[in-house]
């Protein structure tokens, strides 16, 4: 299945909002979907369930150790699971456990440095490949894909809490 528009991008111009609009939310459904295969993939690549994938990238995000509860928080796990999940990932040798300087009752996890390193170098290829597709916009262009992107994934985090609230 091609995932090429109908139009040109010379054509772009000629697009009602509409069209646009819903070329939207048909790309959003097909990167999401597309993205979901790719992260089974790179987790099958690492050797990860792609649960704990979604925890590694997170926690790489992260600026500094995070608690089993920030983890599930982050993850939409139940404190249970992230516990749970904390554990593999440890035993794995991909996460360390640290005491928390704060509450000696708490402990921190961050990621492990080789674990770091191994990751980073699966990321090599494909965070080329995704680098190469952003080359091609525009500073302003880049700039209205971070706006949106940022804007979208709070309003994903807002609905998702709704909808596990049954709201």
């Amino acid at each position: 299945m091609s995932t090429d528009s109908p139009r040109s991008s010379a054509g772009r111009d000629e697009w009602s909002r509409a069209e646009l609009l819903a070329r939207i939310v048909t790309e959003s459904q097909r990167h999401y979907a597309d993205y979901s295969l790719f992260n089974q993939a790179m987790a099958d690549h690492v050797g990860l369930h792609p649960t704990d994938m979604q925890c590694v990238a997170l926690l790489d995000m992260e600026p500094g150790p995070v608690s089993t509860g920030d983890i599930a928080r982050l993850t939409g796990l139940t404190s249970g699971s992230a516990t749970r999940l904390v554990d593999r990932l440890v035993k794995a040798g991909i996460v360390e456990r640290h005491a928390d300087p704060h509450d000696r009752r708490r402990s921190l996890v961050s990621l492990a440095a080789e674990a770091r390193r191994r990751l980073g170098e699966a990321w090599d290829t494909p965070g080329r490949a995704f680098g190469a597709v952003l080359e091609s916009y525009s500073d302003s262009e880049l700039a209205v894909i971070a706006d949106y992107l940022h804007r979208a994934a709070e309003v994903g985090r807002s609905q998702a809490q709704r909808l596990n609230s049954g709201g």
